[in-house]
């Protein structure tokens, strides 16, 4: 579904606000940014009980029910999942995984809030969602029939958001620092292959995982082993390293402000690493594509990063290579930038 608008999660809550109560919505979006979390928070919020039913476990009379004579009459009875007397809302997550059989038994569900003889009780509300097909996930094509009935919107990840959404819900602080740090690790597109990869998910997972722990029993190890297992492998070295890094009390703003030096000693390589990732992210954030618009900061700052890829090129050149390099979303550094590391740093660019 590639013709929809696309929305943050504190965008598309306004927009199901609005218009669930008119029409049922479809939210696309890759697996874990959060679409099962949103729609059940905005539930809560409204004051609607979230009924979940997951297509891809879904057959066709756990929808229509099945049929029972009465006076001598067959009806269908519907699901006591769903036939309820007090509005509510019903997510049908998953909804593009399941056959086309259940995508027919959703036809009046979806389009006229009834099954049957049953009818939603007003004030109730649908919602669909579902994976895309670029995203490597079991979906199948919803037909044009089940298209037509639903307003389709897409989900993306936003850092800010998810930010907000971590203060509040006692995300481990060592997560929340690092996407503060690194706000393009917060989700990643998945792979082609069978590997772990970021997505909001995976955070709260690892946020979990890590607060199991006691503190004084993590370590080194214990972080590497729980980032691997649900990370973009990048993204887990990175993690860490920037795990490390606190335990060695290196920051990138104190090697800005000159308080501190590149760590340059071999055991101390991975911390690097991370710090050259971390200072290029931040160049590509804050510098303007237009040179006359720096500001005094920016200026500063152009005028530090020069000095410190002096300093990196003489520790390891391949790492001053990498910072000036284009980052992992195909992100570059403005090209005046470019063109003066050229002038002042020939040997790096010549490599």
């Amino acid at each position: 579904m590639d013709a929809t608008q696309t929305l943050k999660p504190s965008e598309i809550f306004e927009f199901i606000l609005n218009v669930a109560p008119i029409r049922p919505i479809f939210i696309w979006g890759p697996p874990g940014i959060g679409k099962s979390s949103l729609v059940e928070q905005f539930a809560k919020e409204v004051g609607l009980d979230c009924v979940s039913m997951l297509g891809s476990q879904l057959a066709p009379e756990d929808i229509i029910g099945v049929p029972q004579i009465v006076d001598g009459k067959s009806r269908f009875c519907p699901p006591t999942l769903i036939a309820r007397d007090k509005p509510f809302c019903l997510f049908l997550d998953e909804l593009n995984a399941c056959s086309q059989e259940v995508q027919k038994a959703f036809y009046s569900l979806i389009n006229d809030h009834r099954i049957g003889e049953y009818e939603l009780p007003e004030g109730s509300i649908v919602i669909g969602a579902g994976n895309r097909v670029q995203d490597a996930a079991i979906v199948k094509p919803l037909s044009s029939a089940l298209i037509n009935r639903m307003v389709h919107v897409s989900l993306k990840a936003n850092s800010k958001d998810w930010l907000i959404w971590a203060h509040n819900n006692g995300i481990n602080q060592l997560v929340i620092d690092y996407i503060i740090l690194r706000p393009d690790h917060l989700w990643s597109k998945p792979p082609a292959h069978e590997e772990p990869f970021s997505t909001p998910r995976s955070w709260h997972m690892l946020s979990d995982a890590i607060n199991a722990y006691k503190q004084e029993l993590l370590d080194e190890q214990i972080i590497d082993v729980l980032s691997c297992g649900l990370l973009t492998p990048n993204h887990a070295r990175q993690f860490k390293a920037f795990f490390k890094q606190k335990a060695h009390t290196f920051t990138l703003s104190a090697i800005l402000k000159g308080e501190k030096s590149w760590p340059d000693k071999p055991e101390e390589r991975d911390v690097l690493y991370f710090m050259v990732q971390s200072l290029r992210a931040q160049l590509i954030k804050t510098l303007p594509e237009n040179k006359k618009k720096l500001n005094a900061k920016s200026q500063d700052l152009v005028i530090r990063s020069k000095d410190l890829l002096i300093k990196l090129s003489r520790i390891s050149l391949e790492m001053a290579q990498l910072m000036v390099s284009e980052d992992e979303q195909g992100n570059n550094l403005p090209d005046w930038f470019m063109l003066e590391i050229a002038r002042d740093l020939p040997r790096l660019i010549g490599q």
